[in-house]
C-alpha cells in the first residue's frame, strides 16, 4: 500500500471515529417560525466536542451569518437570518472536519399558527387566578413520577414532596374557575424542574423548552391555552430570567466562565433592593445585589452575557407563540439587569404589540416599587419599560386596614395617594395572598366579615385584582415554612374525602365566601367602571374609608368600615363622589332603594353600591 492510500485510510478511520464519537445532542430552540418580526435567530448546538467543526446551511432561506465558538468545545453559537421568502420545511444543519460532513441535524421552522389566540395581554378588566399546580388537581395519575427524574416520590402528607397536580387537572376545572368569575389564569413555572429537592414549585427550571412531564407536554400546555381561550380566558407565564436551577443543562456543562455570575466562593444576592437606586451607594453593594445568587440551588445568569441574552429572549417568545400565552409575570424583578430587561421587553412587544408583563417586586415602600418600572418617572437612570409589578405596598396596607384597631384606613388611603409615582396605576397587580406569604383568612384571624371585606376591596379597588387558589374556600395557614400555604385543593385529588370544587363539598361558611367572591367578581366583569374606570377616594373619618370607581354613565361605591365598631355614615360628605344619583343597589345583597343619606355598617363591613 502506497503512502498515499495509508493517509487516506488513516483519515477515514478518523473521520469514523470522529463520527461515531460525535453527535448534536441538542439545538435550542426546538424549532422557530418563518414570518417572525424579527428574522434573526440564535441557534445553539450541544454535542461532544463539536466546537471546532465548520457549519454549513446548504438549504435556502436559513442564511448563516456567524458562527461563534465558545471555550467550552462541546457549543457552536449560530447567528442565522430566516430570509423572508422562506417557506415552512426542514433545514439541515451540517458540521465538516477537515473539509468533509460529519454530522447534521435537521432544524424545522414552522408556519405561524394563525388560529392560536395569543398576546392578548392582561389588564385591569381582567381577574387573575394563581394556582401551584402540583397543588391543585390532579388530572393524570400515570405522570405524578417519572423515572429518571433526580425526585420520583409522591408524598401529599409531605409538604416539600410532590403531590400530583398536573395541567390537565387544571383544564378539568377550568368550568369552576370560570363560574367564579376568574378571566385570567397564572400558574407558578410549569417548565421541567429536575431538581432533587421541592420540584415542585417549579422556580428552579433545569429545561427552557420542555413542560415538567410531570404536569404534563408541551401539547397538554397548549391545550390549556386552546380552553382557556374558549372561555375567553387568558393564559399567564411566571418566567424566570433572574436564574436557572443549579441541574440546568448549560450549568452542568457551562458553555463559557462568563455564562453565569460567579466567584471562588459562594456569594448569595443581599436581597437589598435600596442598593440599585441608592444615591450614595457603592457598585459593590450593587453587584451583590444583582449578580448574587438568590439561593445556593439556584445559579445567577449573567445577563451582561449577549449570548445569555439570547437564549432568554428567544426561549420566552418561543412560548408566546408555541402555547397562546397572553402576558408574563415576572419572577424576582428586581434582581434581573435592569438595562436587559429594557431590551427584553422590547424585543418581545416589537413581535406583539398588545403583551403585557408585570413583576415580582417585594420591596418595602412605593417609590421602591416605582423604581423598577419604566418611564424613568422617579428620576431612574434606565427604563425598564415595564408597566405594571405586584403590588406588595398596598397588600401590607389592606392587612393594616383591617387588623389595627384604629388608623388603619389611614394607612390604605396614605398608601393609595402615593399612585402619582406610578406611570400607570391601573398596571399594577393587586393581591392579598400568594404562594409566598400568609393566607389572609389567617391573617386576619379567621374572622369572616374582615376577609369578606378584604374581597370587596380586592374586587373594586384599582389596578389588576390577583386571587390564590382556594382564598374563595377560605384555604387558611401561615408561610412559616412556605409549604404550609401551599396545601392541596381537596377534590382536585383522586381519594379525597370531600370536593370543595362543589357546594355540596362545601361548609355553610365556605359556601358563604366562595358566593361573595363569586357576586362580586361576576357583576366586576359586567362592569365598566370597576375595570377600566377612574377612582376617587375621601380622607378617612372615623375609620371609615370611602372611594369612587366611575366612568361617565356608571358608578361604584365602596364603603369601609375598619373599625370593630358599628359607623352610621352620612353620605351629604360624599355628593362629589354620588354626581346626583338618585338611587342605589347593593351589588352583594341585590337589594334597590333610592339614595339614602345614612348607611349603617356593621364592624369591619364592607359595602358596594352600584349608584343611579
Amino acid at each position: 500500500m502506497n503512502l498515499k492510500r495509508i493517509l487516506i485510510s488513516a483519515c477515514l478511520i478518523v473521520w469514523i471515529a470522529f463520527a461515531q464519537g460525535q453527535s448534536i445532542q441538542r439545538a435550542e430552540p426546538l424549532h422557530w417560525w418563518v414570518g417572525m418580526h424579527n428574522p434573526e435567530l440564535q441557534i445553539i448546538l450541544y454535542g461532544t466536542d463539536i466546537g471546532d467543526c465548520e457549519v454549513k446551511l446548504p438549504k435556502a432561506g436559513m442564511e448563516l451569518k456567524r458562527v461563534h465558538r465558545v471555550e467550552n468545545k462541546n457549543y457552536l453559537f449560530l447567528d442565522v437570518a430566516i430570509q423572508g421568502d422562506a417557506q415552512a420545511g426542514i433545514y439541515p444543519i451540517e458540521l465538516y472536519k477537515g473539509g468533509r460532513k460529519v454530522l447534521s441535524r435537521d432544524y424545522i421552522l414552522k408556519d405561524r399558527d394563525r388560529s392560536l389566540v395569543k398576546a392578548q395581554g392582561v389588564n385591569a378588566a381582567d381577574l387573575i387566578y394563581l394556582i401551584m399546580p402540583d397543588r391543585f388537581a390532579n388530572g393524570d395519575p400515570s405522570n405524578d413520577s417519572v423515572k429518571g427524574m433526580r425526585e420520583t416520590a409522591v408524598n401529599r402528607d409531605s409538604m416539600y414532596y410532590r403531590h400530583g397536580g398536573d395541567i390537565q387537572g387544571i383544564i378539568n376545572n377550568l368550568d369552576y374557575l370560570e363560574d367564579l368569575g376568574v378571566t385570567a389564569l397564572w400558574m407558578t413555572p410549569v417548565l421541567t424542574n429536575d431538581m432533587p429537592k421541592a420540584s415542585y414549585h417549579g422556580y428552579a427550571n433545569t429545561e427552557n423548552y420542555q413542560i415538567d412531564p410531570r404536569f404534563g407536554t408541551v401539547d397538554t400546555y397548549r391545550e390549556l391555552g386552546k380552553e382557556l381561550h374558549k372561555r375567553k380566558m387568558k393564559l399567564i407565564h411566571d418566567v424566570v430570567p433572574n436564574h436557572v436551577g443549579l441541574h440546568h443543562w448549560t450549568v452542568l456543562d457551562r458553555p463559557s466562565s462568563d455564562w453565569l455570575h460567579e466567584s471562588e466562593t459562594f456569594t448569595q444576592t443581599t436581597y437589598k433592593d435600596q442598593t440599585m437606586f441608592d444615591p450614595y451607594g457603592t457598585r459593590a453593594d450593587k453587584d451583590f445585589m444583582e449578580k448574587g445568587w438568590f439561593v445556593e440551588t439556584m445559579p445567577d445568569m449573567n445577563h451582561q452575557n449577549e449570548k445569555v441574552q439570547k437564549y432568554i429572549t428567544q426561549s420566552h417568545i418561543w412560548w408566546i407563540e408555541e402555547a397562546g400565552v397572553d402576558g408574563f409575570r415576572i419572577d424576582t424583578y428586581p434582581y434581573n439587569d435592569l438595562t436587559f430587561m429594557g431590551k427584553w421587553k422590547e424585543a418581545i412587544r416589537s413581535e406583539y404589540p398588545r403583551f403585557t408583563f408585570f413583576g415580582e417586586t417585594w420591596v418595602q415602600s412605593v417609590a421602591n416599587q416605582a423604581y423598577f418600572l419604566g418611564g424613568q418617572k422617579v428620576g431612574q437612570q434606565i427604563d425598564t419599560k415595564l408597566e405594571g409589578v405586584t403590588d406588595f405596598q398596598l397588600t401590607y396596607a389592606i392587612g393594616d386596614a383591617l387588623n389595627q384597631e384604629k388608623g388603619g384606613a389611614e394607612r390604605l388611603y396614605h398608601t393609595v395617594s402615593g399612585d402619582y409615582l406610578y406611570p400607570n396605576p391601573m398596571a399594577n397587580v393587586i393581591f392579598l395572598d400568594n404562594h409566598d406569604k400568609d393566607r389572609f383568612f389567617s391573617t386576619v384571624g379567621e374572622h369572616l366579615e374582615k376577609y369578606k371585606s378584604a374581597f370587596s376591596w380586592l374586587l373594586t379597588y384599582r389596578g389588576i385584582p390577583q386571587m390564590y387558589y382556594g382564598a374563595e374556600i377560605l384555604m387558611k395557614n401561615f408561610s412559616r415554612p412556605d409549604g404550609l400555604v401551599r396545601d392541596d385543593f381537596k377534590g382536585g385529588f383522586p381519594g379525597d374525602e370531600v370536593n370543595k370544587f362543589t357546594a355540596a363539598g362545601r361548609t355553610d361558611k365556605e359556601n358563604e365566601m366562595f358566593n361573595h367572591v363569586r357576586t362580586l367578581a361576576q357583576y366586576r366583569k359586567r362592569s365598566r367602571a370597576l375595570q377600566h374606570g377612574k377612582m376617587t377616594h375621601y380622607v378617612p373619618q372615623n375609620d371609615v374609608y370611602v372611594y369612587f370607581r366611575y366612568e361617565e354613565d356608571e358608578r361604584v361605591m365602596v364603603i369601609m368600615n375598619c373599625s370593630d365598631e358599628e359607623r352610621e355614615v352620612g353620605l351629604a360628605r360624599f355628593t362629589e363622589g354620588t354626581a346626583g344619583a338618585k338611587t342605589v343597589r347593593n351589588i352583594l345583597t341585590g337589594e334597590s332603594s333610592a339614595l339614602p343619606e345614612r348607611v349603617s355598617l356593621h364592624g369591619r363591613q364592607t359595602v358596594v353600591l352600584e349608584l343611579r
